[in-house]
C-alpha cells in the first residue's frame, strides 16, 4: 500500500481544528456611519448621596439617543444607548478607555468601554476616544438607573422614569462634540446639559507647545452653600468662587520647593484668565499655551511640573503667599501636573491636587520616552476639578 494513511489523517485533523479556530473566532461588526458627527460624554455629577438625602437619586446614568417609547411614556429602545455612566474619573487619558482585563460594566465615560465604532486622526488628533454617530437632529436623555449590571432595558418600568436631563442637538457633519451633564443649581438640584462643539483641530497650534483651556461648571450656589457634602470631593473640597484669576507657573522636575527663586525664566504665576461660572454657555473657552521644553535643559523629553492656581480676584501672591495653607477657604487652590498618566505626590505641596502631565511621555521612533506636546481640558465641577488629554499623532515605536 503506498502513501502514509496516518500522515493523512494528521493533515485532515489539523485542516479540521483550523476550520473550528477560524469559525469559532467572534468578532464585532461595526457598520459604517455615513457623514458622522463625533461625540464624547461625561457625568459631572459628582455629588454624594447620603441617608438624609430623601429624594435624591444617585448619580448613575443611562443615555439614551433618539428614544422610542410605549403608550405609558416609558422608553423600549434607542438608536445609540450608553448604559452604566457612572460619574467621570478625575482623569481622561488620550486614548480610549474600554481596556482589556475590566470586569465592571460602570463606564467613566462615552464611548469609553462601549464598542462602537470611533473617530479617527483630524488634522493630527487622536479621536478614538470621541464616538461616531449620525450627524443631524437627535434627542438626547439620560435617565437615573439603580447601581446594579442589569442593562437599562431589562430594569423594571418603574425603575425607567427617572430623567436626569434632556435636549434636543443638531449635530453637524465631521464635527466634533463634548456632551457634559451638569448640575445646574445646587440648592434645588436642577440638572442640565452642556453640548461644547470642540474646535482644536481647527486652530493653528503649535507642534512644540502645549495647550490648555479652562471651564467652570459649578452649580449655582456651590461655593456659598453651608451644606457642601465634601466627603466625596477630592481636589478642590471647598471649590472656588464663582470669579476666580487663573496662573501658571513651571518648575523643573528635580526642584523640591515652589518658589519664585526656582520657577522655570518667566513662568512663575504667570496671569492667563480670568475664570468665571458658568452653566448656561457651552462656548469654547480660548486657549493658552507653553513650550513643550520650557525647561531649556532637556531636549528629547521632559518631566518639568505643571502647576496652576486658582486665585480669587483682589489677591495676589505677594499679599497671600504661594502655599495658600492659612487662606480662607475657596480663595486660592492649586493643581499639579507631573508623570505619565499617573497620580503623584509632590513634595512641598500637601494642599495641592496632582494630576498627570499635560504632555505625553511615550516611546516613539528610537527613543523610549519622548515627550509629545498635547492639548488639555482643565474643568471645575462643584469640589472636584477634572483634566481631559487629547493626543497628537506621532510616529511609532522602533525596536532594535
Amino acid at each position: 500500500m503506498n502513501g502514509n494513511p496516518i500522515g493523512y489523517k494528521s493533515k485532515a485533523f489539523c485542516l479540521f481544528f483550523i476550520f473550528l479556530f477560524l469559525v469559532s473566532c467572534t468578532k464585532i461588526d461595526y457598520h459604517e456611519v455615513e457623514n458622522p458627527a463625533y461625540l464624547r460624554v461625561f457625568n459631572n455629577l459628582n455629588y454624594e448621596v447620603n441617608l438624609g438625602d430623601k429624594g435624591l437619586l444617585v448619580p448613575y446614568l443611562t443615555m439614551l439617543i433618539d428614544p422610542e417609547f410605549d403608550q405609558n411614556g416609558i422608553p423600549v429602545k434607542a438608536a445609540i444607548v450608553g448604559d452604566f455612566l457612572d460619574k467621570r474619573a478625575r482623569y481622561a487619558a488620550p486614548y480610549p478607555t474600554h481596556s482589556a482585563g475590566s470586569t465592571k460594566r460602570n463606564n467613566p465615560e462615552y464611548p469609553g468601554k462601549e464598542n462602537v465604532l470611533v473617530g479617527p486622526i483630524i488634522n493630527g488628533f487622536d479621536l478614538s476616544s470621541w464616538a461616531q454617530i449620525p450627524s443631524g437632529s437627535h434627542r438626547i436623555v439620560f435617565y437615573f438607573r439603580p447601581v446594579n449590571d442589569i442593562p437599562f432595558f431589562q430594569l423594571s418600568d418603574d425603575l425607567k422614569k427617572n430623567i436626569a436631563a434632556e435636549g434636543n442637538y443638531d449635530l453637524k457633519d465631521r464635527e466634533i462634540y463634548t456632551l457634559h451633564v451638569v448640575q445646574k443649581d445646587f440648592k434645588t438640584k436642577e440638572n442640565g446639559l452642556l453640548l461644547r462643539q470642540e474646535n482644536f483641530h481647527k486652530l493653528p497650534f503649535s507642534d512644540s507647545s502645549v495647550y490648555l483651556n479652562f471651564y467652570n461648571m459649578s452649580a449655582k450656589g456651590f461655593s456659598t452653600s453651608e451644606d457642601r457634602k465634601p466627603n466625596g470631593m477630592i481636589t478642590l473640597t471647598d471649590g472656588i468662587k464663582d470669579e476666580m484669576n487663573v496662573y501658571l507657573s513651571l518648575y523643573p522636575q528635580e526642584t523640591t520647593t515652589y518658589t519664585v527663586e526656582t520657577a522655570l525664566p518667566g513662568y512663575h504665576a504667570r496671569f492667563l484668565q480670568p475664570l468665571y461660572r458658568d452653566t448656561e454657555e457651552a462656548t469654547v473657552s480660548d486657549y493658552f499655551s507653553f513650550p513643550l521644553f520650557a525647561d531649556s535643559t532637556k531636549t528629547i523629553t521632559t518631566n518639568m511640573v505643571q502647576q496652576v492656581t486658582f486665585l480669587a480676584p483682589g489677591l495676589t501672591f505677594i499679599e497671600m503667599g504661594i502655599g495658600g495653607t492659612n487662606m480662607p477657604k475657596g480663595l486660592c487652590s492649586h493643581l499639579s501636573f507631573y508623570g505619565l498618566n499617573e497620580l503623584v505626590q509632590l513634595p512641598g505641596r500637601g494642599n495641592s491636587a496632582r494630576f498627570p502631565s499635560m504632555f505625553i511621555n511615550t516611546h516613539s521612533g528610537l527613543n523610549n520616552p519622548k515627550s509629545f506636546p498635547a492639548v488639555n481640558t482643565i474643568e471645575v465641577v462643584n469640589g472636584e476639578a477634572y483634566l481631559t488629554t487629547i493626543q497628537r499623532k506621532f510616529d511609532p515605536p522602533i525596536y532594535k
